[in-house]
């Protein structure tokens, strides 16, 4: 009886083998697990990790002078950046000038150096153009290079070549900031007509937060109406609220575009019922912007609000009253702390949807009304200064880290409290 129960159970015998074979066993579990995800993950690397690196990565990187102009940077290694470099720099760039491949280069080299010395496009390009020279003593190459355009004689175009020497450089992250490195690489506050991006990045929180706070004062109390209703009736209802999302934002914003215009259906409509004696202006300037931001946003903080909602008993408030609270005083202090979880995830999520705007801003909003992603674009499609797009980028995702870190710590500490 004892033998045959001890090879039935040969684990009794052997407790080290039945460890093994647990192990095995959950490992075995969790690749197959893994092996399921490995999909999703690579999905995710691709399309999202890979970018964001690629993003980090363009905003420290500056290869154009140290690609185009190797010699020229290796001659000014010594030079202290005061007067004008030796013959020997002259001569240098004139080899690296003409060793370029193809005009692309040479305008590619002309656009950074002209970010840090306004005119140096041109100095560039019209030396590209009457390169080579013939072969000559570097002060004799000096010397024609002068003649060319005396604006060689000039330090500050010089001085550009010695600071984007460097392959990897902080100019557009700390440009980003307002910050600025001297000739000297010191780093410094920007003169204060170039502090330009502080403003810029403070109208976009202030826009944001704006278009938060009344997407919250909308959606609060019609996501507590959809809350109250029978599940038929507020499915029915939820899919007039998700109906933005079937329609393109071009198409919702020119909309608005048709109904906030000087003779457009809210002006009239106003007229019509005598509040206001002249059409308001409520195109491309701040109104509009906010006013078609909250539309396009509302739902995403009225689905978090309705979830949690929803999970809250009525049974509660009934409570409340029941022991002499009065239903105001109950609602604000019994069932209102119940869905702060929903509010604050409703809140994060419109307002880093709504720092991250373009179209909108772009098309209702004045001069003064656009937040920094239209500099990302302006950086992107017509300046082509990607090192300067990808800094601000970085600016962006660094605010949606910094809010997104504030919202787990502020969640972690009301749980820890309650």
């Amino acid at each position: 009886m004892s033998s045959s129960l001890a090879s039935a159970l040969p684990g009794i015998q052997d407790p080290h083998g039945l460890r093994r074979q647990l192990a095995r066993a959950e490992r075995l579990r969790k690749l197959r697990a893994f092996s399921l995800t490995l999909p999703l993950l690579l999905f995710l690397l691709l399309t999202f990790l890979v970018p964001i690196a690629t993003l980090l990565k363009r905003a420290v990187e500056n290869p154009e002078v140290a690609n185009a102009l190797p010699r020229t940077v290796a001659a000014l290694q010594d030079w202290n950046r005061e007067g004008i470099p030796e013959a020997d720099a002259f001569a240098a760039i004139a080899k690296d000038l003409a060793s370029l491949s193809d005009s692309s280069d040479a305008g590619a080299l002309a656009r950074r150096l002209n970010s840090e010395a306004p005119g140096a496009r041109s100095l560039v390009m019209g030396t590209f153009k009457a390169l080579p020279l013939e072969d000559a003593t570097p002060a004799a190459v000096k010397t024609r290079l002068l003649a060319l355009d005396e604006r060689w004689g000039e330090t500050t175009y010089w001085r550009a070549i010695a600071k984007n020497a460097s392959r990897w450089t902080p100019d557009y992250l700390l440009t980003s900031v307002d910050l600025r490195r001297d000739v000297h690489g010191a780093i410094e506050r920007a003169a204060p007509e170039l502090r330009v991006f502080g403003r810029i990045l403070l109208r976009t929180f202030e826009i944001s937060a704006v278009v938060t706070l009344w997407a919250l004062l909308l959606g609060y109390p019609l996501a507590y109406w959809l809350s109250t209703l029978s599940e038929r009736r507020a499915n029915v209802l939820m899919i007039l609220v998700l109906v933005p999302f079937w329609t393109s934002i071009l198409v919702r914003v020119a909309a608005w575009i048709v109904l906030l215009q000087s003779e457009g259906l809210v002006n009239h409509a106003l007229i019509g019922m005598h509040l206001i004696e002249s059409p308001l202006a409520l195109l491309f300037n701040r109104t509009g912007v906010v006013i078609a931001m909250v539309h396009i946003l509302l739902p995403f903080m009225i689905l978090p609000l309705y979830s949690v909602m929803k999970s809250v008993p009525p049974t509660y408030l009934r409570a409340a009253i029941s022991l002499g609270s009065s239903p105001l005083a109950a609602f604000f202090r019994v069932y209102v702390p119940q869905t702060y979880p929903g509010v604050g995830a409703g809140a994060l999520l419109v307002f880093i949807l709504s720092i991250g705007y373009y179209v909108t801003p772009a098309l209702l909003g004045g001069a003064d009304d656009q937040m920094l992603s239209y500099y990302i674009a302006q950086y992107t499609n017509v300046t082509v200064n990607w090192g300067m797009a990808c800094a601000l980028g970085a600016l962006l995702l660094a605010a949606t880290l910094v809010l997104y870190a504030m919202y787990r710590r502020v969640t972690k500490s009301e749980l820890s409290l309650g």
